[in-house]
């Protein structure tokens, strides 16, 4: 009996017994649509997460300094944060640095203009700021250096701030009032949505000697993003900045510097994480459709124990009984494998489409719209190989069983 014959009989009794075939793949059925659609949603989060942070400027380090408490009791030197002196000594002694741009955020805030007002959050910033930040001026232009060198008075305004404040005028050259400073409006903001550190709408950045000489009193910096020359020396001007960093204030526990990249690697290993863990659930259910083709093939033996007595005596070899058990169950398996693939595919997608009416899901600078959704092709392949090797494993105990009848007996059973 050739595969193409063996097929063709294992589809006859799939269609002979519908309900039961049905009730058998069910199993595998749910396994292989559960396994689907959760990688569908979790590569699509994926790769939105990345896309958030490719917002956030990609290939950049961070330098913050914040103690926990653990690190407070090891010792009891205390210092109020990083100032414009470890810029300028990060700037002369790291030669593997391409730029640098130091950031002072001032918390939430609240801006005023004739008689409106609106929630901002306010940072203290440089020109290299929008470069490395990846930040989009909408209308006017950005902070200058012409202004860090004088402490103008000027502020960029996000979108959001722009909409409560001025709805459809021009904002540019009016001032607002910030924390009891009166900025003029040099530039707005393309619209961005949420990212990891908040509302990027809602930010207006100042120039950042405005805000230490004119609002605090002091050169104190928050957090400091630097680029490396090259990707390859990203880790190595990490280094370069930690070292220093020691130097300056013999090993005061509580800096950090780290780089969007490595958060970003440490969010995709916990998702695979995630992922690993959720299809292995999801896998039960393929052990548990393994079980039933298993004890549906014995039924099947059991009925069909005339059958195989009678090819026996016309010549059948143990092997062609063998192989035809075997090609049944992973027919059973593969054709539950297939429609959970499809059944599974569909509920991502329709799940992507009903979250595009969800305000939240929506990205105003792309313009994407709800959950993001990829069904990885190898993997459907490796989801249906998988079920129909579910079917061969589970199938072999009754191949073997109907294989070793004797056919003498078979032919005398009723």
């Amino acid at each position: 009996m050739n595969l193409l014959h063996s097929l063709q009989v294992a589809f006859e009794n799939l269609r002979a017994n519908k309900l039961r075939s049905a009730l058998t793949m069910l199993g595998v059925i749910i396994g292989v649509s559960a396994v689907i659609m959760m990688v569908a949603i979790l590569q699509g989060a994926s790769a939105r997460i990345t896309q958030e942070f490719q917002k956030l400027g990609s290939n950049l380090i961070i330098v913050v300094f914040e103690q926990s408490r653990e690190e407070q009791k090891q010792t009891t030197r205390r210092i109020e944060g990083m100032t414009m002196d470890d810029v300028r000594a990060i700037q002369r002694q790291c030669d593997l640095l391409k730029s640098i741009s130091p950031e002072l955020p001032l918390g939430n805030g609240t801006a005023k203009y004739a008689g409106k007002s609106a929630d901002v959050r306010p940072n203290g910033v440089q020109s290299d700021y929008a470069r490395l930040r990846n930040v989009q001026v909408a209308q006017g232009r950005f902070i200058s250096d012409d202004d860090l060198g004088t402490w103008a008075k000027v502020c960029v305004i996000g979108d959001k701030v722009r909409q409560e404040l001025f709805q459809d005028k021009n904002p540019i050259g009016r001032d607002i009032e910030i924390n009891g400073q009166n900025l003029m409006v040099v530039g707005t903001l393309a619209p961005k949505g949420r990212t990891f550190d908040g509302d990027a709408d809602q930010l207006v950045f100042i120039p950042l000697t405005t805000v230490q000489k004119r609002y605090l009193g002091k050169e104190t910096v928050g957090v400091i993003w630097a680029e490396p020359k090259t990707l390859k020396e990203m880790d190595a001007a990490k280094d370069q900045i930690w070292q220093l960093l020691m130097r300056r204030y013999a090993n005061l526990p509580g800096f950090r510097v780290d780089s969007l990249d490595n958060m970003l690697n440490s969010i995709h290993q916990v998702l695979a994480i995630f992922t690993l863990v959720m299809g292995s659930i999801a896998g039960l259910a393929l052990l548990v459709g393994g079980i039933g083709i298993m004890n549906i093939m014995l039924v099947s033996v059991t009925e069909r124990t005339k059958e195989i007595g009678l090819r026996k005596a016309i010549g059948a070899k143990r092997r062609d009984i063998l192989w035809q058990f075997l090609i049944e169950s992973a027919t059973v398996s593969g054709v539950g494998g297939l429609t959970g693939v499809a059944i599974g595919t569909g509920v991502a997608y329709a799940i992507g489409y009903v979250t595009q009416f969800i305000p939240a899901l929506t990205d105003p600078q792309t313009g994407a719209k709800g959950m993001g959704i990829y069904v990885p092709p190898l993997f459907c392949v490796g989801a249906f190989a998988f079920s129909a090797f579910v079917g061969i494993f589970f199938g072999i105990y009754p191949a073997l069983r109907a294989a070793s009848l004797d056919p003498i007996e078979a032919l005398r059973h009723e």
